[in-house]
């Protein structure tokens, strides 16, 4: 089982290089995409944390570099115009990389079918602990809690 894990585990950050590569952009700035499509719009410090970057100078290539794509936008924050709140942009994504995403989408939801009711709680179960697992491994290897 363990190198079941391990060969997926590849083939899905493998997976992820080749479209953010087919989208113009690198595998880093593809997975800051991702999150704020996924959790939403955030300042430029909160996107650091997301990623695990620092809030400096990493964050603000990544935000220039997505924004020069356009996958993303920079605002200032009504509120508080001292703060810039950084959008994916829904469009730029599926225009670019959602056909892509789409066909996986589609050949998982075939396979999915396919499945008992049993097997999908599990598979769903799994995914979820995962997640969980590869969290907390990547804020022990960033030093945070």
């Amino acid at each position: 089982m363990a190198d079941v894990m391990r060969n997926f585990m590849a083939r899905a950050v493998l997976f992820q290089d080749a479209v953010a590569r087919y989208g113009g952009i690198n595998s880093t700035d593809m997975q800051a995409v991702g999150l704020l499509m996924s959790e939403g719009p955030a300042t430029p410090g909160e996107l650091a944390e997301r990623t695990g970057m620092t809030a400096g100078g990493a964050i603000t290539a990544v935000i220039d570099r997505l924004e020069r794509a356009g996958y993303v936008t920079r605002q200032r924050d009504g509120a508080d115009r001292r703060r810039v709140i950084v959008t994916a942009v829904p469009e730029t994504v599926l225009a670019k990389v959602g056909p892509i995403y789409g066909r996986i989408a589609a050949r998982w939801a075939d396979y999915l079918e396919t499945l008992s009711d049993e097997q999908l709680q599990f598979a769903e179960e799994l995914f979820t602990r995962a997640t969980e697992i590869n969290r907390e491994e990547t804020q022990a290897l960033r030093g945070t809690p």
